[in-house]
């Protein structure tokens, strides 16, 4: 029991001050980032929405036009399919929290919820390892615990899934999310084989696995039409890996930390 409350005492603890950092974090990364794409996006949006309105008096006048209107409206139907296949929908009936104060708060509540997710998984590691060498585990170990965290979750799935901004198209959900959870089981076990095991065979078996997923391929469109600039996707890549490093870092040393203390205390 006294185990069991350090651990959730070292989640809770680390993953707060971890996720109040991360949202500071992304203050200056990747929120002004998002910003910019949801500024052409919503100006992508209202192309396509003025569009029918201003092809109608052509259409009224003459019969060639009205053939060539009609043209247009299936266009735009298929730019909304494509638009709704990346994941961006911002219909009239999508509910969003306003911007300045309550938008940050749902970050900051959105951050520390992940992070004392993932403190409880990387405590749990840590309870087990020591319990079985008998020794605590050191920040330096948490460390390094929080680096395999960050290829797991964001280094190896960002290869073939790198971060999305609002208004660029993606493929279906389900198949990213499918491609997404064995990237990260694969890496997983791949890292655990070559570490743990320390063995030829376990290392070959170790590499195969960190490599199927990209062998494979993850989901993909074959025409990727938008209006965000590449060099915005760019820097916000850039920074969500940032910011992903400094998030499993943090946590990892910091849980290590907090969750040694409690320990040698119970």
């Amino acid at each position: 029991m006294s185990t069991f409350r350090a651990i959730v005492f070292a989640s809770v603890i680390s993953g707060f001050i971890v996720g109040l950092i991360v949202t500071v974090v992304q203050q200056f990364g990747t929120v002004p980032l998002i910003l910019k794409a949801e500024v052409f996006e919503k100006a992508a949006e209202a192309h396509q929405h003025d569009a029918p309105a201003t092809a109608q008096p052509a259409a009224a006048g003459h019969d060639h036009a009205a053939h060539d209107h009609g043209d247009h409206d299936h266009d735009h139907g298929a730019g909304d399919h494509d638009h709704g296949a990346g994941g961006h929908d911002h219909g009239a009936g999508a509910w969003e929290p306003r911007d300045g104060f309550e938008r940050n708060a749902y970050t900051a509540a959105a951050n520390i919820l992940t992070a004392i997710g993932f403190a409880l998984l990387l405590a749990g590691f840590f309870a087990v390892r020591s319990g079985a060498t008998g020794a605590s585990v050191s920040w330096h170990e948490g460390l390094l615990w929080g680096l395999a965290g960050f290829a797991v979750f964001t280094l190896a799935p960002g290869l073939g899934l790198p971060p999305e901004l609002p208004g660029v198209p993606a493929a279906p959900l389900l198949s990213r999310q499918i491609w997404w959870l064995a990237a990260v089981l694969a890496t997983a076990g791949g890292l655990a084989m070559i570490v743990f095991r320390r063995s030829v065979p376990a290392a070959i078996a170790g590499v195969i696995l960190l490599t199927l997923p990209h062998l494979i391929g993850a989901p993909e469109l074959a025409n990727i039409e938008t209006n965000v600039p590449s060099s915005l996707t760019h820097q916000f890549v850039t920074a969500v890996t940032v910011t992903s490093l400094v998030f499993w870092t943090l946590l990892g040393g910091l849980t290590s930390a907090v969750f040694a203390r409690l320990d040698q205390r119970a």
